[in-house]
């Protein structure tokens, strides 16, 4: 039997409201975990929803590759019907592009965020990320065409930015954008040049006090009570974690370290998905960054193997892989699981 045929025939079935928008309309601060490159994938979605997190992005996925390589498609991007609310991330330098990509992947998700903040050399020089910044009339354009091509209520159309060294560009572009529609904002609170220096909260909330849609703030979300201080500070409708979800990923169900269960989940997860070993080793690694010992770091950093990391697990935590429960995720959500690999063929330039 073919998983894919449901999906084919008609996707992810979605709600007529809009599921992203109205989260926003809570009193509640919604809870969101980043975009991030080989990690924010199916299995890591998944286990994130059980801790609490109220919306997942995926990985940033290059909209040209996307839209011509069925390859690419089948590589970047795959779901199931309980991975929502989803956006899909695109990092495009075109209109054309992120609408193509778009109205591919919109049947599957619940909206698109075009990546206007990575900062990374080869994506700025490629048009994509930062680069974005700097042309907010291209911004506008890219999501006027994207709208028009999908033309559905129910599905958002976002951005991700990080700040310009003058805040009032900052402000301008944003205002740009929330002119052309799109649903929300989220600000990384640094400059392109920035790395490690501290989030700029003030310049966050001059953006989020300048616009009439929802802001979510981005940058060293570590612990719920940052979400909490963020929030206060700021007065955005969301905020959105990385690193600190790759650390924790029941932080934001108040757990200041990742516990037991948590890394008993992942393992059972990634397994049941078929998570190359490694990711499905370096998430562990981040999970146990602030757990283990040094000793037990040095042992367990350096592991080749599944075999070896559930050993290591068993013996030293006492978290063992639970291979019945394995058998019911892998039926209950491969059930329905489909990379979009679709009836389209590769498309030629």
């Amino acid at each position: 039997m073919d998983k894919c045929n449901h999906l084919k025939s008609g996707g992810i079935a979605r709600s007529k409201i809009n599921i992203v928008e109205d989260l926003f309309k809570s009193d509640k601060v919604v809870k969101i975990c980043a975009p991030m490159v080989r990690y924010s994938k199916l299995p890591f979605r998944t286990l994130i929803r059980r801790y609490e997190c109220d919306l997942a992005f995926t990985p940033m996925i290059v909209s040209n590759s996307f839209v011509k390589s069925v390859k690419a498609r089948d590589s970047e991007f795959t779901t199931n019907s309980n991975d929502h609310p989803l956006v899909v991330q695109f990092a495009a330098s075109n209109s054309k592009d992120l609408a193509d990509a778009t109205e591919i992947i919109s049947p599957y998700a619940n909206g698109v965020d075009l990546n206007c903040g990575c900062p990374q050399r080869w994506a700025m020089a490629e048009g994509y990320g930062a680069h974005l910044i700097k042309k907010p009339e291209l911004i506008r354009d890219m999501v006027r065409q994207t709208q028009s091509r999908i033309n559905q209520k129910d599905f958002s159309i976002s951005i991700k930015i990080r700040l310009h060294k003058n805040i009032r560009e900052t402000v301008d572009l944003c205002q740009k954008a929330e002119h052309a529609g799109i649903s929300w904002v989220t600000v990384h609170g640094r400059t392109v040049q920035q790395r490690t220096e501290p989030v700029d909260y003030d310049a966050i909330k001059t953006i989020n006090d300048s616009l009439s849609i929802p802001v979510v703030a981005n940058g060293d979300i570590k612990f719920l009570e940052d979400v909490e201080k963020v929030h206060a500070n700021t007065g955005v409708k969301g905020v959105m974690a990385a690193r600190g979800m790759l650390q924790n990923p029941a932080m934001y169900a108040g757990y200041e370290n990742t516990p037991l269960q948590c890394v008993e989940d992942w393992v059972d997860l990634a397994i049941g998905l078929g998570t190359p070993f490694p990711c499905f080793h370096y998430h562990l690694i981040a999970m146990m960054e602030r757990v283990a010992s040094k000793p037990e770091k040095k042992v367990f950093n350096t592991l080749s193997s599944t075999s070896a990391v559930l050993d290591f697990l068993k013996e030293y935590y006492d978290v063992q892989y639970n291979g019945q429960q394995q058998a019911k995720i892998t039926e209950s959500l491969a059930d329905h699981l489909c990379g979009l690999n679709l009836d389209q063929p590769d498309i030629q330039s």
